[in-house]
């Protein structure tokens, strides 16, 4: 979303496995990161400002940091993690400004190939995913009333619109936040959802045959000027959570958070999060516990949102988890790591 980029029954006696906090890593950059995403416990990718990005193949012990080159203009909003050496980098941008761009490494960072490049008026994208190294699938702020959405099936070579007459008609003011890198996620081998905010509720969109069709339905949770849905993960064909909220106001208490177990046709409002506003991404952890960051702080819940504990008030914008391992990230090179039981 262009005006964002400017600035994601249990007994009451059930208690919460101990935590502790964040594990800051120094990655030698002041970049911010919007999007981290992982290929397993130790192989980490992350995107940021001024080009940069990071790759961890050792769990976060150490780092690489990097430029792409004739890059320093971009902001990577969102980065998927195919394997240790394979990752794919989304800048978000106008795509008037040269700043619309996809980007594939195929040797573990040290060379950046530019898949794919516009500059139609309109374009800015918010999110790409992958359901596997070949198939992939990227979306954009509406151009005309509906999504822009293009996808591949040769690993990024090439990239296919999706025909306008497949997409829903969008509601004024209505686009996405690149915000977290989690408003597209994808699941199986042909499920995908986008989440939108700017009406007059968040929506979902969903797709059940790759992008080709699509569908939407309303979400509980409110949207509006700087509002809406933020970040999105679905951990089935028919489970998923939303959450949202205010990126002016991201102290402000209000609902936050949603589920759907029908596939996202219809969603229902879950309890508001402690520490409460603004929450950006979401991910799962063993024992279907959900861990969910945002700008006021990381909140965790055991029973699927029913109820949240607060486990700090620091301040992340997205988070990616593989086997307990789960990677956090912010502004200014803010990085940080814990490992769940």
């Amino acid at each position: 979303m262009k005006q964002f980029i400017v600035n994601l029954t249990y007994c009451l006696c059930f208690s919460l496995p101990a935590f502790s906090q964040w594990q800051h890593r120094a990655v030698n950059t002041d970049a911010s990161f919007r999007a981290v995403s992982v290929a397993g416990p130790d192989i980490a990718w992350i995107g940021g400002t001024k080009g940069t990005f990071l790759h961890t193949i050792d769990g976060g012990k150490s780092w690489q940091t990097g430029t792409v080159p004739d890059a320093q203009t971009c902001d990577f909003r969102d980065v998927q993690a195919i394997d240790a050496q394979t990752a794919y980098l989304m800048s978000a941008g106008p795509a008037e400004k040269g700043q619309a761009r996809l980007y594939k490494t195929i040797d573990g960072g040290k060379n950046w190939a530019l898949l794919y490049q516009t500059q139609q008026p309109g374009v800015f994208f918010d999110g790409i995913d992958f359901w596997d190294d070949q198939h992939g699938i990227v979306f954009s702020d509406p151009i005309d009333g509906k999504w822009f959405i293009l996808t591949t099936d040769d690993g990024g070579k090439t990239w296919q619109p999706v025909p306008s007459a497949a997409l829903p008609l969008m509601e004024p003011n209505e686009a996405a936040f690149a915000a977290s890198g989690t408003s597209l996620v994808v699941q199986g081998k042909r499920n995908v959802w986008i989440a939108s905010g700017g009406a007059l509720f968040g929506r979902v969109f969903r797709s059940t045959d790759r992008g080709k069709s699509w569908a939407v339905s309303n979400t509980p949770l409110p949207g509006g000027d700087a509002t809406g849905l933020f970040g999105m993960r679905f951990f089935s064909n028919k489970i998923g959570l939303v959450v949202g909220g205010n990126y002016k106001q991201e102290q402000q208490p209000g609902p936050n958070t949603a589920i759907t177990r029908d596939g996202g046709q219809t969603w229902q409002l879950l309890a508001q999060t402690d520490p409460p506003g603004l929450k950006e991404a979401v991910a799962l952890l063993s024992g279907d516990r959900l861990l969910t960051v945002g700008p006021s702080g990381t909140s965790l819940s055991a029973d699927q949102g029913q109820t949240w504990q607060r486990l700090d008030t620091d301040g992340f914008h997205s988070v990616a988890c593989a086997k307990g391992t789960c990677y956090a990230v912010g502004a200014k090179g803010k990085v940080a790591v814990q490992r769940f039981k």
